[in-house]
């Protein structure tokens, strides 16, 4: 998502004896402790990893979940091939493009466009979200509905713009690019994950360079997720734009994607 923070004053945590181990072994991955005093705390329970504030006024916690709630009735109503998204990304009858999520962060928009049938790879390179979004991903394969899907995203933890300077094989048809950005939305869920995410990610103040090495690398076009009336990243314009009700998407087109 954003520049690397200093994993600091966060410890991991079983909610039960049971998870123990398991907390440990993320404790031991993450390179973080098991106690301590701390302002944040990875929680290993009976629904997964999850990341919460301490404190009394924190918000509850914030989890990857592609079974049940918001990413789930996006999945069933959300409209299918008529969003936004996927008009951006090239979706239309007889394509479905290859598309690197190069800022995955939770995972919602990757799953979306997973859902209606794309391949997916996913580049997160703050390592507390994509502990979260690989504890996700793990527990949506086990389903027997959403597992299909979570097959086709395949999820990279790293430096999204060294990974793809250093690309190997067949480059991505599509890079969809959402740099994390001041946001202005009001709704709880966003305001949530926003107090949690802010201390450890930032914002993309390396949004210049990660749109140059997308365009250097897709085969066919970048798309950049912007708030509606945000200005366009630094560096080449785009052909177009979609507009939506609070974002955009930025098109950079290659080439046209053909059935």
């Amino acid at each position: 998502m954003s520049d690397l923070q200093p994993i600091a004053n966060i410890r991991v945590q079983a909610l039960a004896p049971v998870y123990a181990a398991v907390a440990a072994l993320w404790a031991e991955r993450l390179g973080l402790p098991l106690d301590g005093d701390a302002q944040f705390e990875l929680q290993v329970g009976g629904q997964g990893l999850q990341l919460s504030e301490l404190g009394p006024q924190a918000p509850g916690p914030v989890r990857v979940d592609f079974i049940e709630g918001a990413v789930a009735h996006r999945r069933l109503f959300g409209g299918g091939s008529g969003q936004l998204i996927a008009k951006a990304v090239g979706v239309q009858s007889g394509v479905r493009p290859q598309v690197l999520d190069a800022t995955a962060g939770l995972g919602r928009d990757a799953f979306v466009l997973a859902s209606l049938g794309c391949a997916m790879t996913l580049i997160e390179r703050q390592p507390l979200i994509a502990a979260l979004l690989e504890d996700g991903l793990a527990r949506a394969l086990r389903d027997r509905e959403v597992g299909p899907i979570a097959a086709q995203m395949r999820l990279l933890t790293g430096n999204a713009i060294e990974l793809m300077n250093a690309w190997s094989g067949e480059p991505p048809q599509v890079i969809y690019l959402d740099p994390m950005f001041p946001h202005r939305d009001k709704s709880a869920l966003v305001k949530k994950e926003m107090r949690l995410f802010r201390p450890l990610v930032g914002d993309d103040l390396d949004a210049p360079a990660l749109l140059a090495a997308a365009l250097a690398l897709a085969s066919h076009r970048v798309v950049v997720k912007r708030p509606r009336k945000a200005p366009i990243i630094d560096g080449a314009k785009p052909g177009y734009a979609l507009d939506g009700k609070s974002s955009r998407y930025d098109i950079y087109p290659k080439k046209a994607l053909k059935p």
